[in-house]
């Protein structure tokens, strides 16, 4: 098995990041293809337990969690709260990449959290079926519909 160094796994979180901030950057609540955007009753930290608790509970492997806003604001940049959380299931997220090695771009799943400029927190995530648009797959549609079964199910934990 192959070590990857500390360098190696930071530049993969950072391209996660900007990949999904890039898609966010342009979303209001709702709006945008391919994102779906679910309203948390909770504060960031609150979405962010839920959601994790709630991958634990599932037994899904928890990658790790971005604190967005903590990197760039010690960057020099205004980020209102934002965190990505990380997670997914090796046996069906490969599944994905094995349809097309590109769909290794939206696995592992990534929810962002976020704050609104109203104050809202929001948990927003791509939408399963458009990941399979996407990448033309169309030969794991079972797969595709356990992970979307799966996500409605984590998001769901924090839904107002």
């Amino acid at each position: 098995m192959m070590k990857v160094s500390k360098s190696v796994r930071s530049a993969a979180l950072i391209a996660a990041t900007i990949t999904v901030s890039a898609q966010m950057s342009t979303a209001k609540a709702g709006d945008s293809e391919g994102i779906v955007t679910v309203k948390s009753r909770y504060s960031i930290s609150e979405t962010v337990n839920r959601i994790k608790r709630s991958v634990a509970e599932k037994g899904i492997t928890l990658f790790g969690v971005i604190d967005q806003a903590e990197l760039g604001n010690a960057a020099g940049n205004k980020v209102r709260p934002s965190r990505l959380v990380m997670f997914g299931n090796p046996a069906l997220g490969t599944t994905f990449i094995t349809a097309n090695p590109l769909a290794g771009l939206d696995w592992p799943v990534r929810v962002l959290v976020y704050q609104a400029k109203d104050g809202s927190v929001y948990a927003a995530y791509t939408d399963f079926d458009w990941i399979a648009k996407r990448h033309q797959i169309r030969s794991r549609n079972r797969e595709f519909a356990m992970g979307s079964e799966v996500i409605q199910a984590v998001t769901g934990s924090v839904k107002e």
